[in-house]
């Protein structure tokens, strides 16, 4: 099929199985993903079995916009309010959602009896675990704009999202590490935790520096040149805002960072930051998040539920724990509203994007060979549980919190 006719089809019917959705008292991402799994090349013979990775390009572009926008909620004014918490309720949910995958996928090998994960029992649990800390903020972002939510619950879980990849990063890397130490064999092997620690900061340093320099020359851009009209802002942004997300690929940093720094520097430095926003939520936002939930359901990959169902619902279930067991002790700590401590997690279960990635370079790694296609098909699987529940938990979540 034309890529062209391809692209029409994912717009028209992502718009109306999402206004669907609407009707039926559903989120509209909920319809987009559905309509993804719809025309997805594994279920259905409409589109190529190549497309999804044509629209790369594209996708990034989405994926940048979304996490720019997850940046514009972190004014200095709101983290200045509940800063605290918010640092505080990310540590916790993040480290949780690790410790608690980590038992649970010791605590199946060991009464499953199952000796191909005896056999790598802490390493292939270390490596899961690994997996469990980051959230992905573009399905309650969806949500949230959809229904227009505003208030503390809100605030706090775009704030926790935020900084969770960054944490999840440091979770990673360092697992990473220790699994192959156990994987050698050798116990009392050396691992070089500076060298690990130096490739952290450099990849997180590098990001918030490209993100800076990128808002910064935006902003003298928009300040010293005069914009006319809506349209300006937005080719603008997007060639800015690609410019960014490039530069930091091109430099080998965390590039969804950068994207988020970047908005972080509009929304805090930028005088007509509330026209710049407007402007996108008016005229892009709805485009950008058709396009990226539609193609992110053509990825999702169903056949391996039925060879890893077991570890995609101990992956779930402990980490959706994880989560809420790390909000409420870390809102108990820093002293945040009672609605805060109880529902803030019920935003924190979407995960996608940065996972999948980190999952794939396990399978560029010879070390994790035998490990990586049941930890893929495992992350895959509950990506699936994850974007169809997670949009329909963060709609409870925040009309609970009576912020709709």
């Amino acid at each position: 099929m034309d890529v062209t006719l391809t692209l029409g089809l994912i717009l028209i019917v992502g718009y109306l199985l999402g206004k669907l959705a609407h009707l039926i008292g559903l989120p509209k991402v909920s319809g987009y993903i559905v309509a993804g799994i719809v025309l997805n090349p594994n279920l259905t013979p409409f589109i190529q079995a190549d497309f999804p990775d044509v629209t790369e390009p594209v996708t990034n572009i989405c994926l940048a916009f979304i996490t720019m926008e997850v940046g514009s909620t972190l004014s200095i004014s709101k983290i200045r309010k509940s800063g605290k918490g918010i640092l505080t309720i990310t540590i916790f949910e993040a480290l949780f959602a690790f410790l608690f995958v980590l038992i649970g996928f010791l605590l199946l090998a060991r009464f499953t009896g199952n000796e191909s994960l005896n056999l790598y029992l802490l390493p292939f649990s270390l490596l899961v675990a690994s997996l469990a800390s980051p959230t992905d903020p573009s399905s309650t972002l969806a949500v949230a704009h959809e229904y227009k939510a505003k208030g503390e619950v809100s605030d706090t879980i775009m704030g926790v999202a935020a900084f969770d990849d960054a944490v999840g990063i440091l979770i990673f890397s360092l697992s990473t590490g220790v699994a192959v130490l156990f994987l050698n064999h050798a116990p009392n092997a050396h691992v070089d935790i500076a060298s690990i620690f130096i490739e952290i900061g450099i990849a997180i340093g590098g990001a918030i520096l490209i993100g800076t320099l990128s808002g910064l020359l935006f902003n003298l851009f928009t300040k010293y040149f005069k914009v006319e009209g809506d349209g300006v802002y937005i080719i603008l942004i997007l060639g800015f805002l690609s410019t960014c997300f490039g530069t930091s690929l091109f430099f080998e940093v965390e590039e969804l960072m950068a994207t988020m720094v970047f908005g972080v520097m509009i929304v805090n430095f930028n005088p007509n930051q509330k026209e710049i926003f407007g402007v996108l939520e008016r005229y892009t936002e709805e485009l950008v998040f058709i396009f990226f939930f539609t193609v992110s359901g053509m990825h999702l990959d169903f056949s391996v539920l039925s060879s890893a169902s077991l570890l995609i619902l101990i992956f779930f279930v402990f980490r959706a724990l994880g989560k809420f067991s790390g909000v409420i002790l870390g809102a108990t700590l820093t002293k945040m509203p009672p609605k805060v401590k109880y529902l803030t997690a019920g935003g924190l279960i979407p995960q996608g994007g940065i996972v999948i990635g980190l999952s794939l370079l396990m399978q560029k790694n010879e070390d994790y060979s035998e490990m990586a296609p049941l930890i893929i098909g495992t992350i895959m699987g509950a990506t699936i549980l994850h974007e169809i529940i997670g949009p329909l938990l963060a709609k409870m979540t925040l009309k609970k919190a009576n912020e709709i």
